[in-house]
């Protein structure tokens, strides 16, 4: 599926963010682990929760999703084995959380996913589950398929991470949760933290004690309280995508309601703000232990900046969008301490490269990150940008469109759906048109 996007002269008006992936793909796992009757609205109906909830109801959930409404039933007994393999689609998130989340229950599972997701680490995840007692094999490159099998998880462990990261820290905190033990992790950076805020709006104690740029938290075992109802917090990733692209539009305003607005999530609004965004926060609140607000983005004009060290884990996944603001402003923006970008759902790095080549925007392109001298208007060559099946570098090229002299073709964009499935309306209802071309 490959989609032409034209030039757009200014965009304007509101958006409502969507649901946070990150936040539903977590929330039907503690709730499926409460047992009770709950309902969760703003869930993110794309492929990537979805695929986390069917493998839930495989090992005996009773989750039924009725569009951004998730209802899940009390069962009778406990989450059990499953004796079929459990294919989790392109959702790392799903398949490294479930890692964690069923080693804790005592059963058994089989984990896979598609050809994209096979070729990803989980040794990180593995290796410290297994420390704490879990017996997991991956296969001998240490990817998917994943065989979880029924192990005795220790009480006390206590995991300092190499690299910081929320989702090797939420399976080791999920398999704590799950198997009622006391668990700790010490990230020397900070991450999205939602598991930790989550388990505490269900009852639980997490305690989160800070140390240098990191942080030590400690999972207390304790019986989670049921809740009638949970609400999603909307994605700033995805909300990432509209800001810059009401950024680097011209003549542009618009409004994105019920943004998530978590520190560990949220970096990249300052990011944008030293690089000189026209950024306003409204009706900030707090619900369900989130933050959550409303973005006024403006037309704004961007200078290069410097960025790495402790913020990079948290904008970790909003750098494909963030190259292309520093592609419109003035001057160079280097990022580095960026690595991990190498093992997403691509090559990051190098796919982000791979489109600047085709914007012919100068750059250069380090280990750990890449530089970018900004033009003031992106002149592209004629030939298609590869998404490299990456949902995030394919709406980062599409949007670099509004500061385009021709219009973008970019290809492959399915997997824009497993994160952001309403991104082609909400574009076009504040003015960029795409439309799918060959």
């Amino acid at each position: 599926m490959n989609f032409l996007a034209k030039h757009s002269a200014q965009l304007n008006g509101e958006v409502i963010c969507p649901g946070d992936k990150s936040i539903s793909q977590r929330v039907v796992m503690i709730a499926s682990f409460l047992d009770a009757d709950i309902n969760i609205t703003g869930f993110l109906n794309g492929n990537d929760p979805i695929s986390t909830a069917n493998a839930l109801n495989q090992i005996g959930a009773g989750i039924n999703i009725d569009a951004t409404n998730v209802s899940i039933t009390r069962r009778e007994g406990a989450l059990i084995s499953s004796s079929n393999t459990i294919d989790l689609g392109n959702s790392g998130t799903g398949i490294r959380l479930l890692m964690g989340f069923i080693s804790g229950l005592g059963i058994e599972a089989t984990l896979t996913g598609d050809e994209s997701l096979i070729k990803r680490p989980m040794k990180r995840v593995s290796i410290p589950l297994s420390e704490m007692g879990a017996l997991i094999t991956t296969s001998a490159s240490g990817t998917p398929p994943i065989n979880v099998m029924t192990g005795s998880l220790i009480n006390n462990f206590e995991y300092d991470m190499p690299i910081s990261s929320a989702q090797v820290k939420s399976a080791i905190l999920l398999a704590g949760l799950t198997a009622n033990k006391k668990v700790t992790v010490v990230e020397k950076k900070i991450t999205r933290d939602h598991t930790e805020r989550m388990i505490n709006f269900f009852g639980g104690n997490v305690e989160v004690i800070s140390e240098g740029e990191g942080r030590r938290i400690t999972l207390h075992p304790t019986k989670l309280i049921s809740k009638d109802h949970y609400k999603v917090a909307g994605d700033f990733s995805s909300a990432s995508f509209l800001i810059v692209a009401g950024l680097i539009a011209k003549n542009s305003e618009i409004l994105i309601k019920n943004v998530g607005l978590n520190q560990t999530r949220s970096g990249l609004l300052s990011v944008l703000k030293k690089m000189g965004a026209n950024i306003q926060i409204l009706n900030q609140k707090t619900e369900c232990n989130e933050d959550v607000g409303d973005l006024l983005v403006k037309s704004s004009a961007l200078h290069g900046i410097e960025i790495g060290g402790a913020i990079i884990p948290n904008i970790i996944d909003e750098i494909p969008i963030l190259s292309i603001a520093a592609s419109c402003a003035e001057g160079k923006t280097t990022i580095k301490d960026a690595k991990e970008l190498r093992v997403k759902e691509s090559d990051r790095l190098e796919a982000i490269a791979s489109g600047l080549e085709v914007l012919n925007v100068s750059h250069y392109l380090y280990e750990d990150g890449i530089e970018i001298s900004g033009v003031k208007e992106i002149v592209p060559s004629d030939q298609p940008i590869d998404s490299f099946d990456d949902h995030r570098i394919a709406m980062s090229f599409l949007i670099s469109s509004l500061a385009s002299s021709k219009d973008i073709k970019v290809m492959n964009c399915e997997n824009i759906y497993t994160s952001f499935p309403s991104f082609f309306d909400e574009m076009k209802k504040i003015g960029l048109n795409m439309e799918r071309h060959g």
